[in-house]
């Protein structure tokens, strides 16, 4: 089956000699960027290699959740929320958000256990959530067979159409001046005098004295030619949707067999829970010290694997000069290949859950390659090393809820305004300052 297809961006026609600031990736984060850089009055190029939301930012499962995140990731995400709620309205384009809650399952004691303590990570903070059990459980899940004993449930949570939100943001960021180009990769960054002074794209070079790297799954490879050291590496994450269908939960669902969530055209998004796939590749190796607390905490959840793309990305250049093709011209969207094992059991195991599904069917079914950090918080940050230059990547699969937050603490970091949230936990340092470099769940 083929991939999602996001809402087409056309491209603008002509490459500026010079702007303020050039963001790279089409992504959430980067057409979220773009569009409060250019609110803010700044001349703005958005560059993607490929089309916009072509790869994970319209492949994820379309949650905006603030249950179950990392607690340094709480305060943006908030911000985030309250951006969803009106962005529709700033942007003048429909992204589908509902605000229609989430319910995170316990079928076991050690899992309600692990809930409530994570709960206690917003106490005071007037959200709503709460644990809920029995009647009130069953009529946020009405007809499940899942057994669960209780949940945790965030009334602010809901979900948003990745296949038109971002489109949509990067329409609004044209409409408010910013330039949107794609297929047009940028290759390399220029510098001079030790900072940034512009870009070089397949189709020229473009003055600008900052950047904004948003890249996902690509950044590690373009932080890498410019000489920044970027600690990331990819999982993959497999993805289905449903045929409309009456029954089935308004309310979003996780649970350990699987996790789902409405969709605007009626149907279902569904994948599993707990279970994602690693590739083992080159940087697996480069990069293995760092990841190590990550594995150890999550080896549960992951499945590694040798496949080709070992072949791939050993094949890939890692330098290159702003005359050569690179290969984010090699490879303009990122469609990796869904397990087909995980699909069966997500959808077998919905189905169980929700008997009501089996009147309906599997339209489509994709793959995405999430970007993820050794801490499993993203870098949200300046580089010391390139003056000029800011990183916003590794999300960890959690980009999509949290990009319009994210996209607003970036531009008040380029503009130099307060930021609407302390930014110290997401900086690139932290993976060399000797701070402490883990995961943290909250529980």
């Amino acid at each position: 089956m083929p991939g999602p297809r996001p809402s087409p961006v056309e491209s603008d026609l002509n490459l500026p000699k010079s702007v303020e600031v050039v963001v790279i990736g089409g992504g959430i984060i980067g057409v979220s960027t773009a569009f409060e850089l250019a609110r803010r009055g700044r001349s703005v190029l958005l560059c993607e290699k490929g089309r916009i939301a072509g790869e994970q930012s319209s492949r994820n499962w379309g949650w905006v959740r603030l249950a179950m995140r990392d607690p340094r990731e709480i305060p943006l995400m908030q911000e985030s929320i309250r951006i969803w709620e009106n962005l529709d309205t700033r942007i003048g384009r429909n992204t589908g958000y509902v605000q229609s809650g989430i319910v995170f399952g316990a079928a076991t004691t050690k899992v309600e256990s692990q809930l409530n303590r994570w709960l206690r990570n917003l106490e005071g903070l007037g959200t709503g959530a709460r644990m809920v059990l029995g009647p009130e459980l069953e009529d946020l899940l009405p007809g499940n067979t899942l057994g669960l004993s209780s949940g945790l449930y965030t009334p602010q949570d809901g979900r948003a159409e990745p296949q038109s939100a971002a489109p949509a943001v990067a329409e609004a960021a044209r409409d408010n001046g910013a330039t949107v180009m794609t297929n047009c990769a940028v290759r390399s960054i220029d510098t001079q005098d030790g900072r940034v002074s512009g870009v070089f794209t397949e189709r020229g070079r473009v003055a600008c004295t900052q950047v904004v790297l948003a890249g996902g799954a690509w950044s590690r490879l373009f932080a890498g030619n410019a000489g920044i050291a970027l600690p990331q590496l990819k999982v993959l994450n497999t993805v289905l949707r449903t045929a409309p269908v009456d029954a089935g939960p308004e309310t979003a669902l996780w649970s350990d067999d699987f996790a789902i969530r409405r969709r605007a055209d009626g149907g279902f998004t569904i994948a599993m829970g707990n279970q994602n796939t690693v590739d083992i590749v080159p940087d697996s190796f480069r990069l293995a010290r760092a990841f190590m607390p990550a594995f150890a905490q999550e080896w549960r959840s992951l499945r590694f694997r040798l496949s080709k793309r070992w072949r791939i990305e050993a094949g890939e250049d890692r330098t290159w000069l702003p005359s050569d093709v690179t290969p984010f011209e090699k490879c303009r969207v990122l469609d990796p290949e869904p397990s087909q094992k995980l699909l069966r059991k997500s959808w077998d195991n919905a189905r169980r859950a929700f008997p009501e599904l089996q009147s309906t069917e599997v339209v489509e079914s994709w793959a995405g390659m999430i970007d993820v950090t050794p801490d499993a918080i993203p870098v949200i940050s300046d580089v010391d090393d390139l003056p000029g230059l800011f990183i916003a990547t590794g999300f960890s699969g959690h980009g999509f809820g949290i990009g319009p937050g994210a996209g607003r603490l970036v531009a008040e970091m380029v503009t130099r305004s307060k930021p609407c949230v302390d930014p110290t936990a997401f900086r690139l340092s932290r993976f060399t300052d000797g701070s402490k470099v883990r995961p943290n769940p909250g529980y």
